[in-house]
């Protein structure tokens, strides 16, 4: 008789295994030592904890070009959660590679092409196609959503480093360069920020110059609203919050993942200082203990000066209110959605949340949250200082307010336009854009961005604010203004914004999941059945649980109704 425990092993009951002589034996995945290793000395002394999920994966993922399945398996080892949950946080977010046992890792270098709207117009699709033709062997194409940049396009990401006006000649030299690391451009430092006054409104609400009643007040009489998109006054948001019992938090979304929209990444890479002053004087008034800035992975540019200049505020004590946390996004427009973008700062997918309860009264962590857009708070120095009728008669038109229109598409001097609010696409195009571009001649134009919808050149005379545009179908939400020509199909201009809501969807709820892809179906199939696309977008409107899915059928609702020409 073999003795199975003299070399042969101990052949003992596998628990639960309802099997007599089952050998023991570890179910799933081995984690090595290395393994173990590795990520225990990428993560340092940093806290081991759950929210953090999402910055880890970033370390591994900068350090290894993927997130290998041991690093994985290492890293829910350290911040003791199961495998499972890190593998379906990592592979919700685009810029992760994952990298299971055996599977060959990525090129090196990646290079992210932008596919969308403003791109794709200035020729993105033959650098992109040259680009597949002639890559070279360690280099990765890759198309990506928009990264915006569509004041300069067409544009691509080499590693972490944006070209812009792209050929595909100098986007093949910089990869073969290793030009991977991010330009950073002039910008506004701390020192001289501080040096020109800033600040001093922030040391007026600390020192008790200024009372929160007053600010909300000025805020609210000068018209600030949300220029993320929903325009909610600003003042009343404060107000909400404030109003709920503590500990409370706040978000600075700075996801700007709508197509057409650039404002806030060019706010964060020339004047970052005025937007953390603003943040802090938030944060102030409704008492938050800490500050997250949930920041797009496209912008690392902002990222580096960010990290910079937090840290010299802090280190001025202007912070000593308040605790400023900055996370990093990881390529999903979704977590632009107020509670995805929550849900990705606990360090989970980025799904919406069903609303209500609201985030003003359970955000993240379950507390009360006040969120702000980028630029919103950019103004609350100003209007503090100068007044709220300094603001308020800025705007035309009925509106209140200046307001940052980032232009793109066939105008001459394309980029982000400081005008009045209620400003009007025909404004913008022949006062402030230098006209058409040679040889176009003005079609249309999206008001708001990708889910803004489209309209025709003949109503280019309406003002673009909040509210003017709902009876036709549109808004302007975060004043993306995409200028059309007459040499633009307007079908395919439809499809395109169709792709990016059928690729960012999160697919947690059906109609937004199967609407968007039955739509792209449909509406690649030559003629269109407008019948049956409206009835499809009914349905998205209707039952889709966020703003995305609800918003997705605009483009098309509106190029069937003001375009009809263009459909046969």
């Amino acid at each position: 008789m073999n003795d199975m425990s003299n070399g042969g092993g101990d052949r003992r009951i596998h628990p639960g295994s309802g099997r007599r002589n089952a050998p023991v034996f570890p179910k799933g995945r081995l984690l090595k030592d290395d393994e173990r290793t590795a990520v225990a000395e990428l993560l340092g002394d940093r806290p081991r904890q759950r929210d953090l999920l999402i910055e880890y994966l970033h370390l591994i993922q900068d350090a290894e070009g993927c997130l290998p399945a041991g690093h994985l398996q290492a890293l829910g080892a350290e911040l003791r959660i199961p495998m499972a949950e890190v593998f379906e946080v990592a592979s919700f977010y685009a810029h992760f590679d994952i990298v299971r046992d055996g599977e060959a890792r990525p090129a090196p270098v990646t290079v992210r092409v932008c596919e969308s709207l403003s791109c794709m117009m200035a020729g993105a699709e033959q650098v992109i196609s040259e680009l597949e033709n002639g890559a070279l062997e360690n280099v990765r194409i890759l198309r990506a959503p928009c990264m915006g940049r569509c004041d300069t396009a067409p544009v691509c990401e080499v590693g972490h480093r944006h070209l812009d006006h792209i050929t595909s000649e100098e986007v093949l030299n910089a990869a073969k360069r290793g030009d991977t690391h991010p330009h950073i451009p002039e910008y506004t430092n701390f020192k001289t920020y501080e040096k020109e006054g800033g600040y001093s409104v922030l040391k007026q609400c600390l020192s008790g110059d200024r009372t929160v009643e007053d600010v909300i007040d000025l805020l609210s009489d000068a018209g600030l609203r949300g220029l993320g998109g929903a325009g909610f006054p600003t003042g009343r948001k404060w107000s909400f919050v404030r109003a709920e019992a503590k500990p409370r938090l706040m978000a600075v979304n700075a996801d700007e993942g709508e197509p057409g929209t650039f404002k806030d990444r060019y706010y964060l890479e020339t004047n970052p200082h005025a937007f953390l002053e603003g943040m802090l004087i938030a944060a102030w008034a409704v008492e938050a203990e800490t500050v997250y800035i949930y920041l797009r992975d496209e912008y690392p540019a902002a990222r580096e000066i960010l990290l910079m200049e937090v840290a010299a505020v802090v280190e001025a004590g202007l912070a000593a209110h308040t605790r400023i946390e900055l996370r990093r996004g990881a390529g999903a427009y979704i977590c632009g959605e107020e509670s995805a973008m929550i849900e990705s700062i606990e360090g989970k997918r980025g799904l919406p949340r069903h609303r209500p309860p609201y985030v003003a009264q359970v955000g993240i962590f379950n507390r009360p949250t006040l969120v702000n857009n980028v630029e919103t708070l950019y103004w609350v120095p100003d209007i503090l200082k100068q007044g709220a009728e300094w603001f308020a008669s800025q705007g035309k038109n009925g509106a209140k307010g200046l307001r940052s229109y980032s232009v793109s598409g066939h105008v001459k001097e394309p980029g982000v336009k400081l005008v009045a609010a209620g400003t009007t696409a025909r404004e913008l195009v022949e006062d402030h854009c230098g006209g058409m571009s040679d040889g176009h001649a003005f079609k249309g134009y999206l008001p708001g961005g990708a889910s803004g919808g489209v309209l025709p050149e003949s109503m280019a005379d309406i003002p673009l604010d909040f509210g003017t545009l709902e009876e036709h179908g549109c808004f302007v939400g975060s004043h993306a203004v995409v200028i059309l020509s007459d040499k633009d199909d307007i079908k395919a201009v439809a499809l395109n914004l169709m792709k990016f809501f059928e690729d960012e969807s999160c697919g947690q709820c059906t109609p937004c999941r199967n609407g968007t892809e039955k739509a792209v179906k449909l509406m690649s199939n030559g003629e269109w059945n407008p019948q049956v696309l409206e009835d499809l977008s009914c349905v998205m409107a209707d039952a889709s649980i966020c703003g995305l899915g609800q918003a997705a059928p605009n483009p098309l609702r509106s190029v069937i109704k003001y375009f009809p020409e263009d459909l046969k």
